[in-house]
């Protein structure tokens, strides 16, 4: 009887799976407009004031999103000052909302597995199935960063992949 010989673990592919290095956590917005004077304005002193007061620690391991719901014009640096608060919890810290933290996750998880692989002039297939939100993105942007360094580009499973892009020799 012949032996059933696994082609796929031993071919050279590299298959990235990008959901295996997507944060998990949960996504919070924060709204600038629950700290404005009248719903309005934005005053510095009792915006640090709030800064100083607020408990941060409920965006422990959170994905968070800052937005403003207001028609209030909101000072850059309200901004910045909010992602030094709340960075020291959260994983994740971006304007906007909550297709903006996908985003930003996405981005994450991407350098994550660049860090992880070696995959100067090897071969690589994107997994094609699985729950990423704002799938076209992450296939974007991902192909646009394995472009200049991969020998080739496939799409789907190692079994049956959908040829994207194969360097000339």
């Amino acid at each position: 009887m012949e032996e059933i010989v696994n082609r796929v673990a031993k071919s050279p592919l590299v298959s990235i799976d990008l959901e295996e290095f997507l944060h998990k956590g949960e996504y919070a917005l924060f709204d600038v407009k629950d700290t404005l004077f009248e719903g309005l304005i934005l005053r510095e002193k009792d915006f640090r004031s709030f800064l100083k007061e607020n408990d941060w620690s409920i965006y422990q391991d959170k994905n968070v999103g800052l937005i403003c719901t207001a028609e209030a014009i909101v000072p850059t640096w309200a901004y910045m000052l909010l992602v030094t608060k709340i960075k020291e919890f959260a994983n994740v810290v971006t304007y906007g909302d909550e297709q903006a933290v996908e985003k930003t996750l996405i981005d994450q998880a991407i350098d994550k597995c660049m860090a992880e692989y070696d995959l100067s002039d090897k071969k690589v297939v994107i997994k094609g199935c699985g729950n990423v939100k704002n799938i076209e993105y992450a296939y974007a942007k991902i192909t646009a960063k394995l472009f200049p360094i991969v020998s080739s580009l496939m799409y789907g499973e190692p079994c049956s992949t959908v040829p994207i892009f194969k360097r000339k020799k």
